[in-house]
């Protein structure tokens, strides 16, 4: 009877049931090798239908795979088992350009390994002569781009531009060396390949042929942000290409202005506050200067934030001098837009005053003197203070090219008018500085220069420099006498101790 009931249960499935059932393990292996041999037979298929169309020959011709390479593998791109140039424009109709022109673009969607200078060398030679006759093709042609062709462009420019760039580690980009030597950059070693790449897409952006509003779907945010990365190549050749053709995208594509320039801020916040690693911040202030001087007045909150929260913190990093010509650029283009911004830079410039290192405060008084020469008197006086006082630690400063350049400020006939209407508040700021350099300061010119300053307030306003001089002479009688009592308390208590000694041996 047991046994009855217990051959009625529903038994465990052996193994060899499971490999016989229709969801065992058998049937799932058979559906992935499967599946993999469609996949791969759909790959054989696609490199077939690549041959056909690079020789002419049709899809089912054996003459195509050679057994010798199968699916090589290279930076992520399979490099078709033969790799034949194709025809040239002129050799074909009008009709058939087109065609022609997506699979030329197809066969440079091939990257190569420009490393080593012997692979490949047919295969690159022939790319590179494809890449011309399309720079030619671009620059000549007449009748708009269609949609298909500016999707083939921009994934043909993606595969080859777009990459992760390698630089050597290294803790700063500090270009102020005891020798004064730069580092050499890197060069790219396919930059001959990369830069007609670069030359056919920007005569694609600059061409009338090309409609903006069919464009922007595939030169899209996604785009413009990689186009952006690239900005940190350490070769100065590609980092001037991306610099123009990021301007005449900027020009074209109207709707991608504020994304462009949120971008780049981002990309100086990032740098500024984080890493002080960028090999592009030049290039892209330069961008931004040709930007600000087409902004319309009067200026947005915007830009002002832009203004105040990127490009005067600017000033901070210590590798200033990469990139201090085109920072002074930007923000003199703001201060002729906008007077008032004035005061805004200069205490900004104040805030990040270097104190131990000299080249760089030599470049912060040229760029002073560049905001003061657009300033007005009102905008000044809100900020003459405390201005002249870092002005005057920089006259009496030991390093002689610091103060020389502090003094420069005077041969300059803008400023001198708005020191000279406000004497009664400058003059007494620096003259302690003006009165310790012409006796006292080591270097002859600084001296000289000192002398000559000194001079043009006794011509302006002899009394107050006479109550200057009478107050400077008050003060440094009240420093003396106060060091003298210093020191005779210290002797005092030197005496004190020594006599304890004394009297405790």
């Amino acid at each position: 009877m047991i046994k009855q009931i217990l051959n009625r249960l529903p038994r465990k499935p052996s193994k060899s049931d499971g490999r016989d059932s229709v969801g065992g393990p058998a049937s799932v292996s058979s559906s992935s090798s499967s599946s993999s041999a469609r996949s791969g037979d759909l790959q054989t298929s696609r490199i077939t239908h690549l041959n056909s169309q690079i020789s002419g020959s049709p899809p089912g011709s054996n003459n195509l795979m050679h057994p010798s390479i199968v699916n090589p593998r290279m930076n992520g791109n399979y490099i078709p088992p033969v790799y034949e140039a194709l025809p040239s424009f002129k050799d074909v109709s009008n009709t058939e350009k087109q065609s022609l022109l997506v699979r030329k673009l197809d066969l440079c969607c091939v990257v190569f390994d420009f490393t080593d200078p012997t692979k490949n060398l047919k295969e690159k030679d022939i790319k590179q002569q494809t890449l011309l006759e399309l720079v030619d093709y671009v620059a000549s042609t007449s009748g708009k781009f269609p949609e298909t062709v500016m999707q083939e462009i921009t994934k043909m420019v993606s595969i080859n531009l777009f990459r992760t760039l390698t630089s050597p580690p290294r803790e700063s980009m500090i270009l102020e060396k005891v020798d004064g030597d730069e580092e050499e950059p890197m060069m790219d070693p396919a930059w001959p390949h990369l830069q007609i790449i670069y030359e056919f897409f920007l005569r694609f952006v600059a061409s009338p042929e090309t409609d903006a509003k069919l464009a922007k779907r595939y030169i899209d945010h996604s785009f413009v942000l990689k186009l952006l990365d690239l900005f940190d190549s350490e070769d100065p050749r590609e980092r001037e290409y991306l610099k123009t053709i990021l301007h005449r995208i900027y020009g074209k594509f109207m709707v991608h202005r504020p994304f462009i320039r949120k971008a780049i801020n981002n990309i100086f916040y990032r740098f500024i506050f984080e890493t002080e690693k960028h090999n592009g911040v030049a290039e892209l202030l330069e961008i931004l200067g040709s930007i600000v001087s087409g902004f319309a007045l009067p200026l947005k909150e915007e830009h002002k934030l832009f203004l105040v929260r990127a490009l005067i913190p600017l000033h901070k990093p210590r590798c200033m001098a990469m990139y201090h010509q085109q920072l002074s650029y930007c923000i003199t283009q703001f201060i002729e837009k906008d007077c008032k911004l004035s005061d805004t830079v200069i205490h900004g410039l104040l805030k990040y005053w270097p104190l131990t290192n000299s080249s760089k405060e030599v470049m912060f008084l040229g760029e002073l003197e560049e905001v003061l020469e657009a300033t007005q008197a009102a905008d000044f006086q809100r900020c003459m203070v405390p201005l002249f006082q870092r002005i005057a630690r920089c006259l009496s400063s030991s390093h002689f090219q610091v103060a020389e350049r502090a003094l420069f400020l005077w041969n300059n006939d803008h400023i001198e008018t708005l020191i000279k209407q406000n004497s009664k508040v400058i003059l007494p700021v620096i003259f302690p500085a003006l009165e310790r350099n012409s006796k006292s300061h080591w270097n002859p010119a600084v001296q000289s220069l000192t002398i000559n300053v000194r001079k043009i307030f006794s011509d302006h306003d002899p009394q107050l420099v006479a109550e200057c001089l009478k107050k400077f002479q008050e003060d440094e009688a009240q420093h003396k006498e106060m060091i003298s009592k210093r020191e005779a308390t210290w002797k005092r208590l030197e005496d004190i101790a020594a006599s304890k000694t004394s009297s405790a041996a």
